[in-house]
């Protein structure tokens, strides 16, 4: 069976380097299936809405979630953070009502910034709230992409350099071990 990937991009850019990246994964690891999970129409956390399945795009959301042998994050960093519209994606993904989507679901963290550092502090923050929600991020290992406007083709919308896109198929390779590792855990 197919192994089924959701990416979640933490960028609304139309034009986002985020975006480029997360294009560029599936032909890489041609082994498993990708699906991008939108986060751009989730209205903002509130417990008020929380009630049964949540409003539609919060189930669909969720659905996507549950549905996924696990799921890629691929965000910025904003202000040395998660951006907000992301970390209301993972709110939402591990309230009551959703029975927890997130629940020891593997997860790993890929960022890429035109800045030297990485997204380094970002990526803190986005394991400390998977750890929150009790999913399962890939351990010891990370995946920053730094000055990435140098390693894009915004005409065709993906990563380009051939370094950086070796890095990053072995991360996704890497992931789908772990995926396969978690699943024997939990038998």
């Amino acid at each position: 069976m197919t192994m089924k990937i959701g990416i979640l991009v933490g960028s609304l850019r139309a034009h986002s380097y985020n975006r480029m990246v997360a294009n560029t994964i599936p032909d890489l690891v041609p082994t498993a299936q990708f699906e991008h999970i939108a986060i751009g129409e989730l209205p903002f956390y509130n417990s008020d809405l929380d009630q049964d399945e949540g409003p539609d795009a919060v189930k669909l959301f969720r659905d996507q979630v549950r549905a996924a042998d696990g799921i890629i994050i691929v965000s910025p960093e904003y202000n040395a953070g998660m951006p907000g519209v992301l970390k209301n994606a993972l709110d939402w993904a591990s309230t009551k009502a959703a029975a927890g989507a997130l629940i020891k679901k593997p997860a790993a963290i890929i960022g890429a910034t035109p800045g030297p550092r990485g997204t380094i502090m970002g990526q803190q923050q986005i394991r400390h709230t998977l750890e929150g929600v009790q999913a399962l991020a890939l351990p010891y290992q990370r995946m920053y992409i730094s000055e990435v406007m140098h390693k894009v083709d915004p005409a065709v919308g993906k990563l380009t350099d051939a370094t950086t896109n070796k890095y990053l198929q072995r991360y996704v390779e890497a992931f789908v071990q772990w995926i396969d590792q978690v699943n024997l855990l939990d038998r």
